[in-house]
């Protein structure tokens, strides 16, 4: 009776030989992960931030604090890519933070905002300011407490495309944000004058970068104040972070009228 039961079987498998037909499987599940956004860094183009990973934090968390000389409290805080925002709070632990569903699995956590930039189902775009560096919940001092997660589970942090690694502590590696840059990165303007010199910080002292022959096209991607410098009847102590030459030249050589240059963020 059994070899009688298989007969329709054997026989459905004999036609579908005789045609040039196979079987067809079980479609099989796709385990295969979503393709992740283009992340990039959680705080403004151009500024420069240092960051660890301690045994302590949850998934595979990085801290960021800024090493640029700027103030990390209070520090705008933005998505690293687009989504769909959601507020939380937890006094005892993460504090203020905000979570973004990026679609296709991929979410992003910020731990630990002093305030909240947006509400609860909003959606923003990459850039976008989210909320101010804090200190709320379980926290020592201001910080990004930043995760990157796919279906809920933490992932190394990747930014820009390129791996961050997870050092023990800070300054053993810094990270300088292209996001919110513009098109192209940074807001175009011409220089003036001959023999300008582009130095690794806002300071006269900071060691030379490069030197600009005469007026040059360069791109701004953030501006700070530093050092007052004198040229030509002017006094500015802003000075422009230039993207293709990565230093800084005194605003007074930005061929524009402003001692702050509209338009552009501050570093």
């Amino acid at each position: 009776m059994r070899f009688l039961r298989r007969l329709p079987a054997l026989a459905a498998a004999a036609l579908l030989a005789c045609t040039g037909l196979a079987a067809t499987p079980a479609a099989a599940q796709d385990t295969s992960a979503a393709a992740a956004p283009g992340f990039k860094a959680p705080f403004p183009c151009g500024q420069r931030w240092t960051y660890s990973h301690h045994s302590a934090e949850v998934r595979r968390a990085l801290d960021f604090v800024r090493s640029d000389g700027g103030a990390t409290a209070g520090a705008p805080v933005l998505a690293s890519a687009a989504g769909t925002a959601t507020r939380h709070s937890q006094p005892s632990g993460a504090g203020n933070y905000i979570s973004i569903d990026h679609g296709g699995g991929w979410t992003t956590y910020y731990f630990h905002l002093n305030a909240f930039s947006v509400p609860s189902g909003a959606s923003v775009a990459q850039g976008q300011q989210i909320g101010t560096t804090g200190s709320t919940g379980n926290s020592s001092g201001a910080h990004i407490h930043y995760e990157q997660l796919l279906n809920g589970v933490g992932q190394n942090i990747v930014i820009d495309g390129a791996a961050l690694s997870y050092p023990g502590s800070y300054h053993q590696a810094h990270l300088t944000s292209t996001n919110g840059c513009g098109g192209g990165g940074g807001t175009p303007f011409n220089t003036w004058g001959s023999s300008v010199n582009v130095r690794a910080d806002a300071r006269l002292n900071a060691p030379v970068v490069t030197t600009l022959a005469g007026p040059t096209a360069v791109r701004v991607v953030c501006q700070k104040q530093g050092d007052t410098v004198n040229a030509e009847g002017y006094t500015n102590n802003w000075w422009s972070k230039l993207r293709d030459q990565n230093g800084f030249i005194s605003n007074i050589y930005i061929n524009h009228p402003d001692a702050k240059l509209p338009g552009v963020p501050t570093c």
